[in-house]
């Protein structure tokens, strides 16, 4: 708001979110709409509908592992929220000014003052610690590849689980799919480690694991979803208004005790009524050399 040069100003009313998964999609969502309905009317000199709000994926389409015409709907709906999608950029190089990016078409720059990255993550140093002790083979993120009952190659007393495991489900009469990064694959690795290991204390054979796919959700903003779910009568494939509200009612049903419920259902139900969010946080970086230090209390 205190800015004058209206480059400067762009760069800063300018966000970018790099990464079209679930994460992505939803931040870049929720940037659109804080813009459009929870902020205008609280700034002097700015406008926050002039914000706009970018999201950079590498590949084709945006929410991947969901079916194409799943993708294409979200997409679709980020487009009517405002959010400028672009598919097939690649990131070279970040930033405190903004983003290069490589397209098909040629380079170009983003000026930004906000990148937020929700592409992933590298996998914990441990898993390059494992592979110098062991010689067992990481993947591109640095993950351990694990053998199909999550045990270390030549080592099975160690097991590799969670983010730090490049595990496969191994289903019965499917070809072996990669796990997602999710909690509900780390839980079931977990349970199934256990499992191995009781196993092997009592002399029997370890068993592969499978990974119960219970679907994948993301909201896209007010109103707007998409679902995919695997049910016996098959998958189960959904977006807009009721795909809202099955992501809604499957958050709340899954927190811990009545009254975490009760609490957030009225707090959701407030900011949508209201469009209102109670968060407010106004950071104000300080150089070294303002900072002054506080004088020693008397002795005594």
């Amino acid at each position: 708001e205190l800015e004058d040069d209206p480059a400067k100003r762009a760069a800063l009313l300018q966000f970018v979110v790099v990464g079209g998964g679930p994460t992505g999609v939803e931040l870049a969502g929720t940037f659109a709409e804080i813009a459009r309905h929870t902020l205008p009317g609280e700034f002097r000199r700015i406008d926050p509908k002039q914000a706009r709000v970018l999201l950079v994926e590498g590949s084709p389409r945006v929410l991947g592992a969901m079916p194409e015409a799943l993708s294409e709907r979200a997409r679709e709906q980020l487009t009517a929220l405002g959010v400028e999608v672009h598919l097939g950029a690649r990131v070279t190089g970040i930033d405190a000014e903004g983003l290069d990016v490589q397209t098909a078409t040629g380079s170009d720059r983003l000026p930004s003052r906000c990148v937020v990255w929700a592409a992933g993550v590298a996998a914990s140093p441990l898993g390059r610690a494992l592979a110098d002790a062991t010689g067992c083979t990481l993947d591109r993120a640095g993950r351990v590849v694990v053998e199909p009952d999550l045990s270390l190659k030549g080592f099975p007393a160690i097991q590799v689980i969670g983010d730090l495991a490049a595990a496969q489900s191994h289903k019965p009469g499917h070809e072996p799919r990669p796990v997602p990064g999710v909690s509900p694959g780390a839980k079931q690795m977990g349970r199934c480690a256990a499992a191995n290991i009781r196993r092997r204390l009592r002399g029997e054979a370890t068993q592969a694991f499978r990974y119960a796919d219970y679907g994948n959700l993301a909201t896209i903003g007010r109103n707007s979803a998409v679902v995919d779910l695997d049910t016996p009568a098959g998958p189960l494939r959904f977006s807009g208004y009721f795909a809202w509200l099955f992501w809604l009612f499957a958050h709340v049903y899954f927190l811990i005790g009545f009254r975490n419920r009760f609490v957030v259902l009225v707090d959701w139900a407030w900011a949508y009524w209201t469009h209102d969010r109670h968060a407010r946080v106004v950071s104000v970086a300080s150089p070294a050399s303002d900072v002054q230090a506080l004088p020693h209390p008397p002795a005594g």
